[in-house]
C-alpha cells in the first residue's frame, strides 16, 4: 500500500514539475521581444517620407522597433533579398525588372501592393519657360542642333549640352546612359550624375529660380516635378522590343511596388496586413511635397508628423482600431519613433 502511495506521489510531483516548466516556457515565450523591422531608406524624398510615416505606424501602432539602412536602389534591393532589411516601400519597375524578376523567381521577396502607384520618368526634362522661349525645342533630336545645344552648354561642358542625369547607384543611371547612346547624343551632351536626390533637385531649383536653361532627369512624384512647371522632350514611344534591345525610346511608365522579405509574413503578419492596405498614392503625396516647399526648414520627420496629424481619415483605413488609438495617443503626446534617423 505504501509503495502504491509513493508511486502516486512521485507521479504528481513529476506532473507538477512539468507544469511549472511549461509555465516557465510560456512566460519566456510571452516575454520574447518583437523583432526590429528594418526599412530600406532609399536616397530620395518620397521613399524616405513614406518610411517615416510607416515607421511611426509600426512603432506606435503595432509595437515593433524599427530601424533603417540608407543607400541607393541596387544595393538596398540586394539587402532586401538577403534579409538585411525587411521592407522597401518603393520598388520601381521596369527600372529594376531584371533583378526583381530573379528575386521573385527565387522566392527572395514578396510584393504586397503598390505605394505611389504609376508614374512617369524621363532623362530629358526642361523647364516650361524654356520651351515657351524656344517652342521648336520639343524633341530629343533637337539636342543635336547646334543652336539648341548651346542653350545648355556651360564653361565646363566643352561645347556640349549639360544634362543632369540619374543619381549614381540608381537603376535609371544605366538606362539613361543607354538612351543617350541609342539616340546618337553621346557627342552632343555632357552627362552629370549627382551624388544624391537632394543634389539633383537643388540643381533644378537653382536654375528655375534664376530662370536659366536646365536639362535632365526627373520623375512625376519627385518634389520639383510636382511643384514646378516642367515638360518632357518628345521621345519615340516605349515598346518592349525597344527597351529589351537598344533603348532608343522613352521610359515605360513606372509601377511602384511595396516589397517585403518573406520572413516578415510570419514574424510580423499584422504589419504585412497594414502594408497591403497602404495607399499613399501620388494625389496623397502632392500636398506633402507642397508643404515641404512652403516650410524649407522642416525635415522629412516634421513632414511625417504633419501628415499623420492632418490626415487620420486616410491612414486609419490602413490600420486596426487598436493601432489607430495607440497612434493618436502617441501623436497627442508628441512622441517620436526610436528608429527615425535624427538628421532626416
Amino acid at each position: 500500500m505504501m509503495t502504491r502511495y509513493l508511486r502516486l506521489a512521485l507521479v504528481f510531483a513529476l506532473l507538477a514539475v512539468m507544469g511549472f516548466a511549461a509555465c516557465g516556457e510560456a512566460e519566456e515565450a510571452a516575454e520574447e521581444p518583437p523583432p526590429t523591422l528594418i526599412f530600406s531608406d532609399l536616397n530620395w524624398d518620397s521613399a524616405q517620407l513614406q518610411n517615416r510615416i510607416a515607421q511611426y505606424i509600426v512603432e506606435k501602432g503595432y509595437g515593433y522597433p524599427t530601424d533603417v539602412v540608407f543607400g541607393s536602389t541596387l544595393p538596398l534591393f540586394q539587402g532586401l533579398r538577403n534579409g538585411d532589411s525587411h521592407i522597401t516601400l518603393e520598388i520601381w519597375l521596369p527600372n529594376q525588372d531584371e533583378a526583381w524578376d530573379e528575386a521573385i523567381a527565387n522566392g527572395e521577396v514578396v510584393s504586397v501592393g503598390k505605394s505611389l502607384g504609376n508614374d512617369w520618368q524621363s532623362g530629358f526634362v526642361i523647364p516650361a519657360y524654356l520651351q515657351e522661349q524656344y517652342p521648336e525645342l520639343d524633341n530629343v533630336e533637337d539636342l543635336k542642333d547646334e543652336q539648341f545645344k548651346q542653350i545648355f552648354a556651360t564653361a565646363a561642358s566643352g561645347g556640349r549640352a549639360r544634362l543632369v542625369s540619374c543619381v549614381i547607384g540608381w537603376a535609371c543611371e544605366e538606362n539613361v546612359a543607354a538612351q543617350i547612346e541609342a539616340y546618337g547624343l553621346s557627342e552632343h551632351v555632357e552627362v552629370i550624375n549627382p551624388g544624391d536626390g537632394a543634389a539633383l533637385n537643388a540643381d533644378l531649383y537653382g536654375a528655375y529660380e534664376r530662370g536659366e536653361p536646365w536639362l535632365g532627369y526627373q520623375w512625376g512624384t519627385n518634389e520639383p516635378a510636382l511643384v514646378l512647371d516642367v515638360v518632357r522632350l518628345e521621345e519615340p514611344p516605349y515598346s518592349n522590343e525597344c527597351w529589351a534591345t537598344t533603348k532608343a525610346c522613352g521610359f515605360e511608365d513606372a509601377t511602384i511596388l511595396i516589397a517585403v522579405h518573406p520572413d516578415l509574413l510570419t514574424s510580423a503578419p499584422d504589419v504585412v496586413q497594414m502594408l497591403r492596405a497602404w495607399d499613399l498614392n501620388i494625389e496623397v503625396y502632392k500636398p506633402i511635397a507642397q508643404w515641404l516647399l512652403d516650410n524649407p526648414d522642416a525635415s522629412t520627420n516634421d513632414a511625417a508628423i504633419w501628415w499623420l496629424k492632418s490626415n487620420p481619415d486616410i491612414w486609419e483605413g490602413w490600420v486596426t482600431p487598436e493601432a489607430a488609438e495607440a497612434i493618436h495617443a502617441a501623436l497627442d503626446a508628441d512622441e517620436i519613433p526610436d528608429g527615425w534617423p535624427t538628421a532626416s
